[in-house]
């Protein structure tokens, strides 16, 4: 048996270029037809046994290949941006350019700059009701990465889930007075009424982990977060115990902090800290979104549009 293609097409060749036999001959007892014969006797003639190796059949050109522009855009875009290919086709219709989703997301896995996302074997699945703005705002507390002279800062974070309008504020600790702070800072800043808020069992936001079973007290005390919230005419809700994927929409945005800006951009004083956060938040609520098909948080709170995404 023959080690190879090329051992294999060479025996077939060999009694036609001894003379033992003619190609019509040859035809009726091969199992490949005429044509592919005569191929092999030109290559074998032109470069030898190297003509009968296993050629690419991929085509040498491609007529609707995407121009080397464009791709030097999208590939130029990616690495400053970070965005994905959804992103990229709507910064690309900005700039004139009209290219489909798929073949940017292509055009970025030729160049290995595609994420991996881990495979999870178990995924909950939350049912996600259409919320007019205002309807529900997630806040919580993420430690700022690096720590200033020596010290550690924290970012308060609030996002609408409706129009993922959000508003930053760095702090010193992660005291309730903070909170309480934060909160009312967010009630004057936001242009729409804040019906209700959620947040983890931080011990700046509730005293249902670390306070009802340790007081003495027949009814345990009302925790000053929460007052502030009636105040306030707010509704607070609590997830449940380590499930983060509750407040999915402050979570995801912090990964986004983390990954474009504090990895990105180093302070060297907490005034440096919270003038570079307000511009990274004006930024953030100017960008297009994906759950917004293509709106930014300012434009949705104009255009009053309700979060349908799952």
């Amino acid at each position: 048996m023959p080690n190879s293609t090329q051992e294999e097409k060479y025996r077939w060749i060999k009694p036609i270029l001894d003379g033992e036999i003619t190609i019509k001959n040859m035809t009726k007892v091969c199992p490949f037809s005429e044509r592919a014969i005569k191929y092999w006797l030109a290559a074998y003639r032109e470069r030898g046994l190297a003509g009968l190796q296993n050629q690419s059949t991929r085509p040498k050109t491609q007529p609707n290949e995407t121009p080397i522009r464009i791709k030097e855009r999208i590939l130029e875009l990616r690495k400053k941006e970070k965005r994905c290919a959804l992103k990229l086709k709507w910064d690309l219709e900005d700039e004139g350019i009209e290219i489909h989703q798929r073949t940017v997301g292509k055009i970025l896995k030729a160049e290995g700059l595609t994420r991996r996302y881990r495979i999870r074997k178990i995924r909950w699945k939350y049912v996600r009701i259409p919320l007019a703005k205002g309807e529900l705002v997630e806040i919580d507390v993420k430690f700022v990465p690096n720590r200033i002279r020596g010290r550690r800062y924290y970012q308060f974070t609030a996002i609408d889930c409706s129009t993922r309008w959000r508003y930053l504020q760095a702090y010193d600790d992660i005291s309730t007075f903070n909170a309480i702070k934060f909160l009312k800072k967010v009630v004057g800043v936001a242009d729409f009424q804040i019906k209700a808020v959620k947040t983890d069992n931080g011990s700046c936001f509730t005293n249902r982990y670390n306070g009802y079973y340790k007081s003495d007290l027949p009814f345990p005390r009302t925790h000053a977060f929460d007052m502030a919230c009636k105040e306030n005419n707010i509704v607070h809700y609590l997830i449940d115990p380590g499930k983060p994927q509750q407040n999915a929409f402050v979570e995801r945005s912090h990964r986004e902090d983390q990954e474009k800006f504090y990895e990105q951009i180093k302070f060297k004083s907490f005034e440096e800290l919270k003038s570079k956060l307000r511009l990274w938040n004006m930024d953030y609520n100017n960008t297009k979104h994906c759950g917004l098909n293509g709106l930014t948080p300012n434009q949705a709170l104009r255009s009053g549009v309700q979060n349908v995404c799952a």
